[in-house]
């Protein structure tokens, strides 16, 4: 009788379980096809654009004393939102896992400092490049050891967990460690206090984080750039209508100088004029 009795209910949860993932079917399907080639009909009729990212990269995005989200990506978006009629929505997640979360349509697009990589194009798809993006190395100001990256043989690397300075520094032989953080902070703040000898990092960000008030003087950006990497915004791969009218709004920014404005308030320069 026992039995009898875990047959049925052995028999019972099976055809529960499939009838429960018979639905999530049908609704992956039903979400997978709208978030396909109708993904730009769905932002417009729902009036908002879903944009992910990670939000302690700055100057391209941040958050500021008042836990305001600023930033020249930040800024970007909000005016390709504008050209396609539609407010922005911005969410924040971790970057190591930033491709997946937009596969998986937690977002409809990534606008976050992200490098256009061979091996990130094997995943997603790209608009054109916007800003011209190189790794930079950063030591403790006063350091007299590490003056180029032959120097950083033997000695601990801080680099951006899932970024391009996490495969710049993959690529370098004789490092003693390398150590992966999830904020670009959290670092060169390492990097102050003595835990690592040097950072691998995107230059904007780089450059900006310690051109601050706090934090001038403490720090050195070495001549040498071990990278040159362009920064696109990244798409679904089904995701063609969305990325032409993202690429055309980008492409009319450009045109008509709201990109030059952007980058003198957040580069300090016209990077799209410079001769």
């Amino acid at each position: 009788m026992k039995s009898l009795k875990k047959a049925v209910v052995l028999m019972l949860s099976v055809i529960f379980v499939a009838a429960l993932f018979a639905g999530c079917g049908k609704s992956s399907s039903g979400q997978s096809q709208s978030q396909g080639g109708n993904s730009l009909e769905k932002i417009k009729k729902a009036g908002v654009l879903k944009v992910g990212l990670e939000d302690s990269f700055p100057p391209m995005e941040f958050r500021d004393k008042q836990n305001e989200l600023k930033g020249f990506d930040i800024d970007m978006a909000n005016e390709i939102g504008k050209k396609l009629g539609v407010k922005t929505e911005f969410v924040c997640t971790d970057f190591n896992g930033i491709i997946l979360a937009l596969k998986s349509g937690k977002f409809d697009t990534i606008i976050s400092g992200l490098s256009i990589t061979d091996e990130r194009k094997k995943e997603i798809s790209f608009s054109d490049p916007y800003v011209m993006n190189s790794q930079i190395i950063v030591v403790k100001n006063g350091n007299t050891v590490v003056k180029s990256a032959n120097d950083l043989k033997g000695k601990t690397v801080g680099v951006g967990l899932g970024t391009t300075s996490e495969s710049v520094a993959a690529k370098m032989q004789g490092l003693k460690e390398v150590k992966k953080y999830d904020k670009t902070t959290e670092e060169l703040q390492d990097l102050l206090i003595g835990r690592i000898d040097a950072v691998i990092v995107d230059e904007p960000v780089g450059r900006y984080y310690i051109s601050e008030a706090d934090k001038k003087g403490k720090y050195e950006v070495l001549s040498e750039k071990l990278t040159k990497e362009p920064m696109g915004i990244g798409f679904k791969n089904e995701d063609k209508e969305l990325k032409d009218a993202v690429q055309k709004a980008i492409d009319e920014l450009k045109k008509d100088g709201t990109f030059s404005k952007l980058s003198v308030k957040w580069f300090g320069t016209d990077i799209y004029n410079e001769k």
